[in-house]
């Protein structure tokens, strides 16, 4: 039965294109970023390609052996799969990511499921969400020349400026597939051959847009859309992933509700979510719904459609343009009007908004150092500030930057301490921020959370007396967690969250390396 023909009611069509033929051509369009890839991260980024594409090839032809079913590693699939998982990772990521990856993709989210067309989940999604919930902290380190330094998304995250002309070249500290020119080309001439549906493409990038103007905070501001559109997978998720033919709905209003749900949750998560690079999320749960959209937006019979009957007609086919749906249009439009009335509401406000996050900073500095009577900008300590530029800190500290630093003095206008706002990457839920405080002579006066959104009750614990009241009054190089000689250098970590712990207590020792630095040391 396995090679019965299958008789469906008419009407029929017929098209040149083959399931072959669309794999390839997508491989093609795909050749310009991984070039720019290799080119700009190196041979470990040509290994991670290699090694991805090799896995799920080979994977697939496993599988179909071992189940005795028609091998199918030609038709191009299982190599998609590969690149665009590898494409999606860190150029510095262990040759075990990929692999693994590439393996659950295609045995688990592919195969498993019943092969090509079959799977409810994008493969190459499956495989980089797998990878980023086994290997998280080895996945999320980013590495150029052995250097770990932020990608463009956590240093927005931070409050820096960002070069977008860099992000668009595909130069950051980011995944190999980052550069938007390679991606906008192969992208678009998938468009114009008709090979992924322009619908979901704009609904995505225009709903992503609307959000962030409406919640970003930063109104109609084209710098800081453009740098979210640019980064954290934007570009790749609506062109070559969210428009994968099994995984979105078969018709125009299906299609342009499902990019919008993209679209929607991705600028949720980059907004309200602590952790900035989540579009993948985005487009893996909207998959989860297709079948829903598609049993509530029925499509009409092919030879009702508006296409069919202008073809029988004898009209010519719509271009490019012209096959820009009217609701995206609509959207356009309306963000347009909405993004400048909210532009306005945000000049209107930036000042009171300021000042609140002044204030809230400023509650902080007074918590770890409470002998302070103002809070001022020092010289030594900006120098540095400068120098470290929103990077990773150093290499001992794991993925901890630097956010502010300044002066506090008492009464008398003397040295009371000096407050370091520091931020950790490696908590167990996100990112975890802190206030450090330490005294003229190098001792902590204390540890302060100003975001800290970890497990209740394990977690959440790191913010009690028991574990915040060990750092302070101790004057030591570096904390050790768990250390197995009796030392005031020595912190117990909360019971069932060592994760937590471990953060916390790099981001202490970051800052009390970043104070020594400041005060005389050299840059680590």
């Amino acid at each position: 039965m396995s090679t019965a023909y299958n008789l469906s009611a008419s009407p029929h069509t017929r098209d040149g294109l083959t399931t072959q033929r669309i794999m390839w051509t997508v491989v093609a369009a795909l050749a310009p970023v991984t070039i720019m890839g290799v080119w700009y991260y190196g041979f470990h980024a040509f290994l991670v390609l290699l090694v991805s594409v090799a896995t799920a090839v080979a994977s697939e032809y496993a599988f179909c052996m071992f189940c005795r079913k028609p091998v199918t590693i030609s038709d191009g699939s299982a190599v998609i799969t590969g690149l665009l998982l590898a494409l999606s990772l860190a150029p510095s990521v262990p040759l075990y990511v990929p692999l693994c990856g590439s393996m659950f993709a295609i045995l688990v989210a592919k195969c498993c499921f019943g092969g090509l067309g079959k799977n409810f989940i994008n493969p190459a999604l499956a495989g980089r969400c797998f990878v980023l919930i086994s290997f998280s902290s080895t996945v999320s380190s980013y590495k150029v020349d052995g250097i770990t330094s932020a990608t463009p998304m956590m240093t927005m995250r931070a409050g820096r400026a960002v070069s977008i002309t860099q992000m668009f070249l595909g130069r950051t500290n980011a995944v190999i597939g980052s550069c938007i020119l390679a991606l906008l080309i192969g992208g678009l001439a998938l468009w114009v051959l008709d090979i992924i549906n322009g619908d979901i493409v704009l609904s995505v990038l225009i709903s992503f847009t609307i959000f962030l103007v409406v919640f970003g905070g930063q109104g109609v501001d084209p710098k800081f859309l453009l740098a979210h559109l640019c980064g954290g997978g934007v570009m790749m998720g609506a062109f070559f992933m969210a428009t994968d033919y099994t995984t979105s709905p078969v018709t125009r209003p299906g299609r342009i509700l499902y990019g919008a749900l993209i679209g929607i949750l991705g600028a949720m998560f980059r907004v309200f979510s602590s952790v900035p690079d989540a579009f993948s999320y985005s487009i893996i749960i909207s998959n989860l719904f297709v079948p829903l959209i598609d049993i509530f937006v029925v499509p009409k019979p092919y030879a009702y459609r508006k296409e069919a009957m202008a073809l029988q007609r004898g009209e010519p086919k719509k271009n490019l343009l012209q096959r820009i749906p009217v609701p995206v249009m609509v959207l356009a439009v309306i963000t347009l009007v909405s993004g400048f009335a909210l532009s306005g509401v945000f000049t209107m406000t930036k000042s009171t908004i300021e000042e609140q996050k002044l204030l809230a900073n400023s509650a902080s500095y007074q918590a770890v150092i409470p002998a302070a009577q103002t809070f001022e900008t020092d010289d030594d300590l900006e120098r540095l500030l400068s120098e470290v530029g929103g990077d990773v800190y150093g290499s001992d500290f794991g993925r901890v930057t630097i956010n502010s630093a300044v002066a506090g003095k008492d009464a008398d206008g003397c040295l009371a301490g000096t407050a370091i706002s520091v931020t950790s990457a490696e908590g167990f839920d996100g990112d975890i921020t802190l206030t450090v405080g330490i005294d003229p002579e190098g001792r902590v006066t204390g540890i302060s959370f100003t975001a800290l959104n970890e497990t209740p009750g394990m977690g959440m614990r790191a913010d009690e007396p028991a574990f915040k009241d060990q750092f302070a009054g101790k004057k030591v190089d570096a904390f050790v967690l768990n250390g197995k000689t009796e030392s005031d250098a020595n912190i117990d970590s909360v019971s069932g969250a060592s994760t937590t712990s471990g953060a916390v207590v790099n981001a202490v020792n970051a800052a009390l390396d970043f104070y020594r630095m400041a005060k005389g040391g050299t840059q680590p």
